[in-house]
């Protein structure tokens, strides 16, 4: 028979490892089963399975005297019992629930909570300096797996991917290759010339349509288009990778230096080529747009989710509201700001929008506008060991009740709107009956301290996706 541990550990459900290519052979070492021990915590991820021997059959897992946050309400539950069959939430009851041969885990009255969504991410421009990113494509690669399986273990199970080549990295999550979160990409950033996610060089110009691509856009970051036939057609090139979404941006951005924040970057007919584009395939448009002309322009387009608006007038906010548009926003630590450097164009860019943060969240709830949250963090690790820190910060303008229900519930709908394009069909970020099990076991009570998410290596004791546990410190 194949092997049912690894050393002294016994394997149950979601600590499958790679078997021996015979069953006869001894069990891979911890690295090539995929077996990841980093900083003490336990990370057992899915393997690869050559073939030769197949892998064993998980159990359910049964979480006991636990208090839930379901991803929707305001108060913890009473103290509960959840099963977990498979991959989805089976059964929720405050009676003792019979599960013969399940996986008992004693919750000792911890809070179980749904997995955590950042809905802005760009999981393969984090971990790679600009350069690596549009350069050594093996490294970024590589550079970039490694931080998922980062993402994960801070609890974050679900990411929504405005942009970057994410394509190949979300392949080897779902085929249990390496560990990270589920994506949901929307490929290459669609912008035009000069607009935000040009990064090209001024000695790249002239651009010659249908002319040669440059390193930025062969590794996928972001695709340059100048009419709405060259937007249709990239457009389709990212569905046709499996985006379930697509990205453009309507104005100016901080990080791109040599776009104006002013500027209006896409024309109308542009932004309906794509929306019909989207639209034609199920899903939808996500716009980056601060300013109001920018965001009235994409809105009049089609387009179904703003991302960012820090510097929307208050009769866009309550345009945004009327049309139903999506906003996505973003608590953008300060050190993002200060962390570019002083008397660059950037720099002077973030100086004006960081000031309009506040005021757009203020505007958000004033208004009542559909408001998810994520983090936008670029091209450092250690901005992205915060993550957890950036949600906790939105106690600012919400209580923590109203924070985790929009990094929860609130973000799995915006992620439905992608429709047939959804790549995990199944309900995300609540704990019922019949939703997908991706959950977290807490020390504490994140409803009355918000904090306890920013430090999920000491109080995130257990971390499942999928129903598969990837880290459990309750055994040690």
């Amino acid at each position: 028979m194949c092997h049912k541990s690894f050393g002294s550990q016994e394997l149950t459900k979601g600590e499958v490892v790679a078997h021996a290519v015979s069953c006869a052979a001894a069990v891979f070492s911890a690295r090539t089963a995929f077996m990841i021990l980093r900083s003490g915590r336990e990370m057992l991820a899915a393997a690869l399975v050559l073939g030769l021997c197949a892998t064993a059959s998980a159990d359910d897992v049964l979480f006991e005297n636990v208090r839930i946050f379901d991803g929707k309400g305001a108060a913890l539950s009473a103290p509960s019992n959840v099963l977990v069959e498979g991959n989805v939430i089976a059964r929720i009851s405050t009676s003792p629930i019979a599960a013969e041969g399940a996986r008992r885990i004693a919750g000792n009255g911890r809070t179980l909570m749904p997995g955590l969504i950042d809905a802005h991410w760009h999981a393969m421009l984090i971990a790679s300096t600009p350069a690596e990113a549009m350069g050594d494509v093996g490294f970024a690669n590589l550079a970039a797996g490694d931080e998922a399986t980062d993402t994960l273990m801070r609890g974050f199970t679900t990411v929504r991917d405005v942009g970057g080549p994410a394509f190949g990295l979300k392949r080897a999550i779902d085929q249990g290759i390496i560990a990270g979160p589920r994506i949901y990409p929307s490929g290459a950033m669609i912008t035009v010339t000069s607009g935000h996610g040009d990064f090209r060089q001024l000695s790249d110009l002239p651009r010659t349509i249908g002319g040669l691509f440059t390193p930025m856009e062969r590794n996928g970051g972001s695709i340059v288009v100048d009419s709405p036939d060259e937007v249709r057609l990239r457009a389709r090139e990212q569905l046709m990778q499996g985006a379930a979404l697509l990205k453009l941006t309507a104005g100016g951005g901080v990080s791109s230096p040599h776009s104006p924040l002013d500027v209006t970057t896409f024309t109308e007919p542009e932004l309906r080529a794509a929306v019909e584009i989207a639209e034609n395939w199920g899903t939808y448009v996500a716009a980056h747009a601060f300013t109001s002309d920018a965001i009235r322009k994409a809105i009049a387009a089609g387009v179904k989710c703003i991302e960012h608006g820090f510097l929307m007038d208050e009769a866009t906010a309550k345009l945004i509201a009327e049309k139903d548009i999506w906003l996505s926003l973003q608590p953008l630590p300060e050190l993002m700001r200060t962390g570019l450097q002083e008397g660059s164009v950037e720099r002077a860019k973030a100086d004006e929008v960081w000031p309009g943060i506040g005021r757009t969240y203020e505007l958000a709830e004033k208004y009542k506008i559909k408001t998810a949250w994520g983090t936008d963090v670029l091209f450092s690790r250690a901005l992205a060991k915060q993550q957890g820190a950036i949600l906790a910060s939105l106690v600012r303008w919400y209580t923590p009740a109203e924070a985790l229900v929009m990094a929860t519930g609130t973000n799995a709908e915006l992620l439905a709107l992608s429709g047939l394009r959804n790549p995990y069909p199944g309900k995300l970020g609540l704990i019922e009956e019949g939703a997908l099990a991706d959950l977290l076991l807490v020390e504490g009570n994140p409803l009355e301290n918000l904090d306890v998410v920013a430090d999920p290596a000491n109080n995130f004791k257990i971390i499942m996706k999928d129903g598969l546990i990837y880290k459990n410190t309750l055994t040690q």
